[in-house]
């Protein structure tokens, strides 16, 4: 048995010996990697899997060249053939580790998505932190951090709010029913332009949606930024503005008022009687 031990002993050391030298090869070839895509345009997702998936062939024949050395008698013909064995039963216990790698690879490869965006996804909202192979960090805006698994934002609905440099805002302005609702659009119209969050270049949409219990309703939409802070600001500017401007044309924005009836009349009296 030691005798077995010694005579491998010097294979053993040669092939560690190779495997350091494969992690020193494969360090300085995503060094060389990310330098080179750093100078396309590539996007930060899909320069890392380049750089990972570079990782990974220098492993693969790291790890092929080592244990040739170690055993001689291993062919590739006898190893393709133990891996296909393996990989079934491989396969079946690290099913979801597998879904999760290849989703991550189609995640990085795709255009859409990118670290920075702000994304919704099955009840996950933040901006996207990082893209790994198996897993997508998500950060909310509480800053609390969101590690997702890769195969959740592959196989489900994702909303990215940031896709484009602008979205569309919306709220509803609602005005007594004694109000002339064409002077109230024109109102709510010039509040509206008077803010510099609102891109004037776009259509401004006013429309009147709703006979609600204590007044009629009004939805605003306008263009501002994607992100999520531009959604707060221009909200906060156009509320004001529009509370602004019918203040000062006299319109009434009410509140719920209540009417109360009685079956019979209620008699009345004087406080001197």
């Amino acid at each position: 048995m030691w005798e077995g031990i010694i005579a491998l002993l010097p294979s053993l050391v040669i092939a560690i010996a190779f495997l350091i030298f494969t992690w020193i090869i494969a360090k300085f070839a995503t060094r060389i990697s990310d330098k080179l895509t750093a100078r396309t345009s590539m996007r930060p997702s899909l320069r890392e899997l380049v750089d990972t998936l570079v990782k990974i062939a220098i492993w693969a024949v790291g790890l092929l060249v080592s244990l040739t050395i170690l055993l001689p008698d291993l062919t590739p013909g006898s190893l393709v053939a133990g891996l296909g064995i393996g990989t079934v039963a491989i396969g079946f216990a690290f099913q979801d580790i597998f879904e999760n790698f290849l989703a991550g690879i189609l995640i990085m490869a795709r255009e859409k998505m990118r670290i920075g965006d702000y994304v919704k996804c099955e009840g996950i909202e933040g901006k996207v932190e990082q893209i790994l192979l198996r897993e997508t960090h998500i950060r909310k805006p509480s800053n609390e951090l969101t590690i997702v698994p890769n195969s959740v934002l592959f196989k489900n609905p994702v909303e990215i709010l940031t896709d484009q440099k602008q979205r569309r805002h919306e709220i509803v302005v609602g005005v007594s029913y004694d109000t002339d609702l064409e002077q109230a659009r024109a109102v709510i119209r010039d509040g509206v332009k008077s803010t510099d969050v609102v891109d004037g270049e776009k259509s401004i949409d006013i429309f009147a949606s709703e006979f609600n219990s204590s007044s009629v309703d009004f939805k605003v939409r306008w263009w501002s930024g994607s992100a999520q802070r531009d959604m707060h600001e221009s909200r906060d500017f156009v509320i004001r503005s529009i509370k602004r401007a019918l203040d000062d044309a006299g319109i009434e924005i009410p509140f719920p008022y209540m009417t109360h009836t009685f079956k019979e009349p209620l008699p009345i009296s004087s406080s001197g009687d």
